[in-house]
């Protein structure tokens, strides 16, 4: 190899993450599980963080901490995504304090009883799609005009129960549905302010509500089932979906807008 062509593949190696670092990613529900995984890598990779959460403050304000480790700043805030007027005090007191959001990880999920659609109650699902799908829309709402004018990138957690359908799981499929319309709209319509959206569509992942149903919705059969049925005959980890968000954030996926990674390990073949 040449002395140029080594000096050029350092200088490829040296383009960081975040290479604008401008502002915070804001992470919606980053006191969860796979949230929390999410920040961490973030971090990590060199992005201050703003993370948000509906009730436990604890959790957190531990996630503040382990970020603050990485040398990154970061701060918490409650957020009920429900409520478009929250959803706008809390975008703009970030905006206040930081001068730009460059990226929007959505990790949030409603905590939902698993039935069959002909046994789910009506104002159950009013309450989820209104804090799921309708709350991702008050937050598009309430950025797009914010990240127009320097870009910036949302990424998604979604499912893989869009391309197999899992029994009794229609309040977590059925929102994400609407919210992955929203996003390649976004895409089409906002890819000529510099503004990329992209998904991650998730099966059976060992972390945050997957652990809570356990024993409630999953039993041992059932996870037993779908490790078997996979291709790569195992649950995927937090760190798994975490590495995926950071590609679709970060300067490596700069020429990729609505796409959808699918990580479920085989399941869905």
């Amino acid at each position: 190899m040449t002395t140029a062509n080594t000096q050029a593949n350092k200088m490829v190696s040296a383009v960081p993450d975040f290479p604008e670092n401008d502002g915070v990613a804001l992470v919606i529900g980053g006191s969860g599980g796979i949230g929390r995984a999410i920040c961490e890598k973030l971090a990590q990779a060199g992005a201050d963080v703003v993370l948000t959460y509906r009730s436990n403050k604890a959790a957190a304000d531990e996630v503040v901490e382990k970020i603050h480790q990485y040398g990154r700043s970061a701060a918490s805030l409650a957020l009920a995504m429900e409520d478009a007027a929250n959803v706008a005090e809390v975008c703009d007191a970030i905006i206040t304090e930081h001068g730009r959001i460059h990226t929007v990880v959505n990790a949030a999920g409603s905590h939902i009883s698993m039935r069959f659609i002909g046994d789910i109650d009506p104002r159950e699902f009013k309450r989820v799609l209104d804090a799921d799908t309708n709350g991702f829309f008050n937050l598009i709402h309430a950025l797009l005009p914010h990240m127009r004018p320097k870009g910036g990138s949302f990424v998604t957690i979604s499912t893989t129960g869009l391309l197999r359908w899992p029994s009794k799981d229609a309040l977590s499929v059925v929102p994400k549905a609407a919210i992955d319309a929203l996003m390649t709209g976004i895409a089409r319509e906002e890819g000529r302010n510099g503004i990329r959206t992209n998904t991650v569509a998730l099966g059976l992942i060992d972390a945050g509500l997957f652990r809570k149903l356990i024993g409630v919705a999953y039993d041992d059969k059932y996870i037993e089932a779908a490790i078997r049925n996979s291709a790569l005959k195992r649950l995927g980890t937090a760190e798994e979906v975490a590495e995926a968000v950071l590609f679709f954030a970060s300067h490596r996926a700069r020429f990729v807008t609505g796409q959808t990674l699918t990580l479920d390990g085989g399941y869905s073949l």
